[in-house]
């Protein structure tokens, strides 16, 4: 029998996560139809908008540990599927408390698809060719996003909106039961671990505390960009949006040619490492930009934001191949669950810092923490 198209199967992956992606990282967009069909404070809207996340973080590594022990297809293939039952009755759901449960639960199911989409990378290809392939798994978040930014705007209503979310959940299910290919699973290799990677060995967890450590400048650029164009230096918002948007799309071709520069180098932790260096560099640069009001704050801005999303698949490769086939999906759940508590406390960590101290203060720690992420970051003998 053929073998399947190993770049299929990783798009298939790719839209996986980009499916989920829609709404988990999407539904902001819907805070003015939230506000306007639910009568909301802003502070309720972003409970809501907010839930899928931490919907996320209560079954990544569950939904890691099926994927290693049944198949990467079933795990997504049921993820996508309850979260397309999760999103219709939130659809028709007018009270603010069961919306916000209903979305928690969709984003709980969604999130099958970011431990077992790595593991298609792992499985499928090899070792000189997976930087790439992970880094085209790490493009789904912005892709997601920019779809969303795209078409829910342009909604009637909240549940058309809702429904919408559902049938890409769907449609993209449809499309990973049809046609997904689980990677061979043959005996372990000699040599190959199939115990507890994280026991007699810091590595992997090395590698969980840089990357939670490189989450902050990465959120704290792309979280504080536009309000810092707008109110410091006086941008129009919609010129500013358009910029950050197109930040965004740099920072994924970033992901690309970081993944390929791993792939040459034959190492995902040296360019890691020294990524992290530059990444410092640059926001402490930006920091001290900010805190003179100087003109050059907005293109390094810009720099920091495209730099500190660059390396994000550099780690993720990294975990799966030092956890193995064996706990990869696993692993891979522990990693984005420590990135995604980063991510949600990073936004409410630094906006009170900048309301007392400003914005070059925000920067300056974002900055110092990515210096010790790089020495935090093992090496490849780890």
């Amino acid at each position: 029998m053929r073998a399947p198209n190993r770049w299929a199967m990783l798009s298939l992956g790719v839209a996986a996560q980009g499916a989920g992606c829609v709404f988990m990282f999407g539904l902001p967009f819907l805070i003015p139809l939230l506000r306007d069909r639910l009568d909301l404070t802003l502070a309720q809207a972003g409970v809501i908008v907010g839930a899928p996340s931490a919907g996320m973080l209560l079954t990544l590594i569950a939904w890691g540990w099926l994927a290693d022990r049944y198949g990467e297809r079933l795990a997504m293939a049921l993820g996508l599927g309850l979260a397309t039952v999760f999103l219709v009755c939130a659809a028709f759901t007018t009270t603010p408390g069961p919306l916000a449960v209903l979305l928690a639960l969709a984003g709980a199911s969604g999130a099958s698809a970011n431990a077992a989409s790595g593991r298609v990378v792992l499985g499928w290809f090899p070792a000189e060719r997976r930087g790439v392939a992970m880094g085209w798994r790490q493009t789904a978040q912005p892709i997601g996003v920019a779809v969303a930014g795209a078409v829910l705007p342009s909604m009637g209503g909240l549940r058309e909106a809702l429904l919408l979310m559902a049938g890409i959940c769907l449609v993209t299910g449809i499309a990973v039961v049809s046609m997904m290919v689980d990677p061979p699973r043959g005996p372990a290799k000699p040599g190959e671990r199939t115990d507890s990677p994280y026991k007699g060995s810091t590595g992997l967890w090395r590698i969980h505390v840089a990357s939670m450590l490189l989450v902050v400048p990465q959120f704290a650029t792309a979280t504080f960009a536009l309000t810092y164009l707008v109110a410091e230096r006086q941008w129009n918002p919609a010129t500013a949006g358009q910029l950050v948007a197109v930040a965004q799309f740099a920072g994924a071709g970033g992901r690309l040619l970081c993944g390929r520069w791993s792939d040459w180098a034959r190492s995902r932790l040296r360019p890691m490492r020294r990524l992290a260096v530059l990444n410092a560099s640059v926001m402490v640069l930006l920091a001290v930009a900010v805190h003179m009001g100087s003109a050059v704050g907005t293109p390094l801005l810009i720099v920091a934001l495209v730099i500190s999303m660059s390396g994000n698949g550099l780690a993720f490769t990294a975990v799966s191949e030092m956890a193995g086939p064996a706990w990869a999906g696993r692993a891979l759940g522990g990693q984005n669950t420590v990135q995604n508590i980063a991510a949600a406390t990073t936004p409410a960590v630094l906006g009170a810092l900048i309301t007392h101290t400003g914005f070059g203060a925000a920067f300056g720690l974002a900055g110092a923490l990515a210096l010790v992420a790089a020495f935090a970051t093992p090496s490849d003998a780890t």
